[in-house]
């Protein structure tokens, strides 16, 4: 009768066919699918790394979700290793220096990420900083002062420069993480934030094959940007400052002079991030046909957006042709401001593993490792959070943290805290070729 049973359960399962008992998902089996899928994840983005480099990886990949921490030590706990938590920790450090990881990496989950890049997918370019206020020059390899935005100069916190990257799609406005890279201005070779900026976009041109639109703030009108997206052939949106020089039939003209002229034929509602929530407000917008004159061949637009309570109208600069239309217009001033969903992507992520926390003592490793944190966030917010088939899976992860507190707007600190208790508390990391079933299945398969 019993072995009856086994046979009769075991069919079911090979079908697909479930009690209510087994068709609900708990904790443990829902730890052990998220393993099952970040092991899938490893194969699919990392098929020609040596096995022991993949091992590496899916280390660290358990052990900054289940810590929520870029912090070593940390990660290294939540492996629950049989050995001592120091010989766990310098080991993934030396894996840390291995050369060529961060490169090999980046490249890695940019191709994964840019299948997903559309021709009107919005490509956020963003620059930012780990600041690290109460380190020692001494303390941490390569530390300077960084950007403070608040005073608009360098300010007198120590840390390092960031540049993050962002798709959104322009059907569903889901976010594509895409790459995120550090420097430091004390690193042999740096020349300026500017030559950095553009190795970033150069990387993402070549991954997304020329896809997309670039979306740059005021921070990138000048020339140095300019004559890159008009020499690759990238359509883009930068934002002008005001005192931009613009060929306007022929008069060379101010750019905020221009754009007391424009004709405002289109009015409506617009929704963006303004100090941290969400607001529609009405705006009216319209463009003009204009040029550089650094480059007085090729047609550019100059789209004027004007606010109410009477404040100076924001000026888009774009090579977007048919600007003229409503649906065109429309697409770039909606697409400039989504640029505040790259903003909370940047906040996630500092925030969901602690990136200001990060302590190690060579740049390389520093490098490596926030190379393997765009992974990370590319896994939770796209693998995991926009995967069709694996929502039930996303829904039980949300719940769980829900059960600590309300899932937040951006739905993703709900994906990385749900992540993190269940790696953290339903099981350890067992290895790329650990069981092929949840522990509780076993354990119940003995009982039988």
């Amino acid at each position: 009768m019993e072995r009856e049973w086994l046979l009769f359960r075991k069919s079911r399962i090979i079908r697909g066919v479930k009690t209510k008992k087994e068709a609900a998902m708990n904790d443990t089996t829902a730890a052990y699918r998220l393993r099952e899928q970040l092991k899938k994840f490893l194969g699919i983005v990392f098929p020609h790394a040596p096995k022991a480099q993949k091992e590496f990886l899916g280390q660290m990949f358990f052990g900054i979700q289940a810590g929520q921490s870029v912090v070593l030590s940390r990660i290294a706990r939540e492996l629950q290793e049989d050995i001592l938590l120091k010989k766990t920790e310098e080991r993934l450090s030396r894996h840390l220096h291995a050369d060529g990881l961060e490169k090999m990496v980046q490249d890695a989950v940019l191709a994964q990420a840019a299948a997903r890049v559309a021709d009107d997918d919005i490509i956020s370019i963003d620059p930012s900083d780990i600041q690290k206020p109460y380190a020692q020059e001494d303390g941490m390899p390569l530390l300077a002062k960084v950007w403070d935005g608040s005073k608009g100069r360098v300010g007198d916190n120590l840390g390092y420069n960031l540049c993050f990257a962002t798709a959104t799609q322009s059907m569903t406005r889901r976010i594509v993480p895409l790459r995120m890279s550090v420097w430091s201005t004390k690193e042999d070779g740096f020349t300026s934030e500017n030559d950095k900026v553009l190795e970033v976009i150069k990387s993402l041109a070549d991954a997304l094959c020329r896809r997309g639109i670039y979306v740059y703030d005021r921070g990138g009108d000048g020339d140095w940007l300019f004559s890159f997206f008009i020499k690759e052939g990238l359509d883009f949106i930068v934002r002008l400052v005001g005192n931009r020089s613009l060929i306007h039939w022929n008069a060379t003209r101010l750019a905020e002079d221009i754009a007391r002229s424009c004709p405002l034929k289109y009015a409506q509602n617009v929704t963006f991030k303004s100090r941290g929530k969400e607001v529609s407000v009405p705006v009216e917008y319209g463009s003009l046909p204009v040029r550089l004159a650094e480059h007085p061949d090729v047609p550019l637009h100059l789209v004027v957006v004007r606010w109410p309570r009477g404040e100076k109208p924001m000026m888009l600069l774009t090579t977007l042709e048919a600007v003229r239309s409503r649906r065109r217009l429309r697409q770039v001033v909606e697409g400039y401001l989504t640029r505040w969903r790259i903003e909370e992507t940047i906040r996630f992520v500092k925030q969901a593993y602690e990136l200001e926390d990060v302590r190690l003592l060579k740049f390389s490793r520093l490098k490596s490792l926030l190379a393997i944190v765009s992974g990370v966030a590319y896994f939770a917010m796209s693998w995991l959070g926009q995967r069709d088939r694996l929502g039930v899976l996303a829904d039980h992860i949300k719940r769980v943290s829900r059960r600590m507190f309300e899932v937040p707007e951006f739905f993703f600190y709900a994906i990385a805290d749900g992540v993190g208790r269940l790696f953290a508390r339903h099981g350890r990391w067992h290895g790329l070729d650990g069981p092929d079933e949840p522990e509780e299945t076993c354990q119940m398969e003995l009982a039988l």
